[in-house]
């Protein structure tokens, strides 16, 4: 790879020195590396990277092409923005766990063949937990056993889809999905579904985003579900499923946004909403609703991520994060205000900002296509972004009833990295050439028409107006809602009662029985037949019953981070002999 120096390289190798610098020369190091890899992929040139045979298969460690290289970029400038966001921690750990998922992420945009993506799939997923057990609670230490539950589960749908498929067409190399659709290709689809976040497969997200580390929601926003995109992009473009599940996400995020009260756990879902207009631009396929894809996963990063560091600037310096503890913050917080009305603004798809040159896109390609209630669904869930993100979330964090905190503002590298993110959204929604020039096919659309900036600007101007006369109706209320998370929350507890009740009530039957009937008729029959010195099969004995009995116990102390672990074995082995099976059948 000498034309090409593969940025995850960067990544994984200061993921390795981080914890042997201190001060400021770490600081220096934690902004060195994104500034290299910026610099790598600027200068990568497009080929294939890293060719090998390995048990038999070709495998193609790094491929380089328009639509690796948009997302590339963007993950890249993310990982400098992220850093310096976090370049206050005096801890090197979650450093060291962010780099690891930077790192990761890259090597799935650039990977050329399924197991060179399997194994950064993976290390995302170990990676970005961290980022979640690092805020150190017990609501933290839940959600990310579920985290890793339900990641671990897509990746052994992954791994089956790939053996399946590897041994179907001699080839684990990524590219389109040609041809009709088998069990291969449907367990790689429903893996990437679950990266992305599309219902039913999207609880994790929301579950877990919210109780991650102030710094860590900010990379875990910008990298999963839009890796997700990306290998969507490249496998199943023009796949007419993606179309209508992409558009109820768009729709789904939204309503879901209306119960929340935690402003985190609101921004998630409109992750999930967001992710639906890329999801859907996939599905329809053609050049522009790719390029829509690609150019809004571009600007959802940036604004998406500057919502979590304005966020996450309140949690930082109040503590708390729902709206109905918060409120008339603007007093000592007018940067924070600033920097996240930026974001909001972005997001909603205003002229002038990030959103409204990406999204715009995504939904003309609908309109092209002849598919006018995707047309109109998207641009109704646009509505909704700017009634939640815009104006419901930002009035009653900064603004509404005077909470009584008067917090000062983040520290000065929060700041400068809200600012660059900010200046991005700006500087994209004002002139897009740049970022046209990144897609991977000629783009031909003009986002500033009076029609569109008219239409757009009547849009937003009523959903204004709907917030203000239904403002009380909109008032967070103190609840938390549950979505399909239900399932495995309530699946885990289903679990732990049959491991304390039947499972347990079976074991002490074993454990009556044997101690009664079963040692007695050993002894006796022991002593019948040898008329010898029993001590050793008395030890044996007493050591097999001691071992039943404490087997028990340890049953009954079942706790539910190891059920879930129980639970992610028993899947994996289910879709395993499954595989198998298909494997064999075929």
């Amino acid at each position: 790879m000498t034309e090409f120096l593969h940025p995850t390289v960067l990544f994984l190798i200061g993921a390795v020195l981080i914890p042997v610098l201190n001060g400021l020369l770490r600081k220096i190091w934690l902004l060195l590396v994104p500034v290299l890899a910026i610099i790598s992929v600027a200068t990568a040139t497009p080929g294939d990277y890293g060719s090998l045979r390995f048990l038999g298969q070709e495998i193609l460690i790094a491929r380089v092409d328009k639509l690796s290289l948009v997302f590339a970029t963007v993950f890249t400038i993310m990982s400098l923005i992220g850093m310096i966001y976090a370049l206050h921690l005096k801890r090197g750990d979650q450093h060291v766990a962010a780099f690891a998922y930077v790192g990761s992420a890259l090597g799935v945009v650039f990977a050329g063949d399924y197991l060179t993506l399997f194994l950064f799939w993976e290390g995302m997923a170990f990676a970005s937990a961290y980022l979640i057990f690092a805020k150190r609670d017990q609501a933290a230490a839940r959600a990310g056993f579920r985290y890793l539950m339900v990641h671990l589960t897509g990746g052994v749908a992954l791994l089956a889809g790939i053996v399946i498929y590897g041994a179907a067409n001699g080839s684990v190399l990524f590219g389109p999905v040609e041809g009709a659709m088998g069990v291969a290709t449907y367990l790689i689809l429903a893996a990437f579904m679950l990266n992305a976040a599309v219902p039913p497969l999207n609880a994790w997200l929301t579950d877990a985003y919210p109780e991650a580390t102030v710094t860590g929601a900010v990379f875990m926003s910008a990298f999963t579900t839009k890796t997700a995109v990306y290998v969507l992009a490249r496998a199943f473009p023009g796949t007419e499923l993606l179309v209508w599940l992409g558009t109820a996400m768009a729709i789904y995020g939204v309503i879901y946004a209306v119960l929340e009260n935690d402003c985190r756990r609101l921004l998630a879902y409109h992750i999930v909403s967001q992710v639906g207009y890329m999801v859907a631009g996939v599905g329809i396929g053609t050049e522009m609703a790719v390029n829509g894809a690609a150019s809004h996963a571009f600007a959802h990063i940036l604004y998406k991520a500057l919502l979590f560091m304005g966020a996450g600037a309140v949690i930082y310096v109040t503590g708390r994060r729902k709206l109905t503890e918060l409120g008339g913050l603007y007093r000592t917080m007018p940067l924070t205000v600033a920097l996240y009305m930026i974001g909001a603004f972005a997001i909603s798809a205003f002229p002038f900002f990030s959103g409204f040159v990406s999204k715009s896109m995504v939904v003309a390609a609908a309109g092209y296509d002849h598919r006018a209630w995707v047309m109109l669904l998207l641009t109704l869930a646009s509505s909704g972004t700017f009634l939640h993100t815009g104006l419901k979330l930002p009035y009653y964090m900064f603004f509404a009833k005077d909470s009584g905190l008067r917090p000062p503002e983040p520290p000065r590298n929060m700041l400068i990295a809200m600012s660059i993110a900010a200046a991005l959204c700006i500087g994209i929604g004002v002139y897009p050439a740049p970022l046209y020039a990144l897609l991977p096919h000629e783009v031909d659309f003009v986002p500033y028409t009076a029609q569109h900036v008219t239409e757009s600007l009547g849009i937003l101007m009523f959903t204004a107006l709907g917030f203000v006369l239904f403002l009380k109706s909109l008032d967070p209320e103190k609840t938390i809602s549950l979505d399909t998370d239900w399932v495995y929350r309530k699946g885990a507890r289903a679990f732990m009662w049959v491991a304390d009740v039947p499972v347990a009530r079976f074991e002490q039957a074993v454990s009556r029985f044997s101690e009664t009937v079963g040692l007695r008729f050993l002894h006796r029959s022991a002593n019948a037949s040898l008329r010898a010195d029993l001590g050793g099969v008395d030890a044996v004995v007493n050591g097999v019953a001691s071992t039943i009995l404490q087997g028990g116990r340890r049953l009954r102390r079942v706790q539910t981070g190891i059920v879930s672990q129980y639970a992610v074995a028993m899947v994996a082995g289910v879709v395993a002999a499954i595989a198998v099976y298909a494997v064999v059948w075929q």
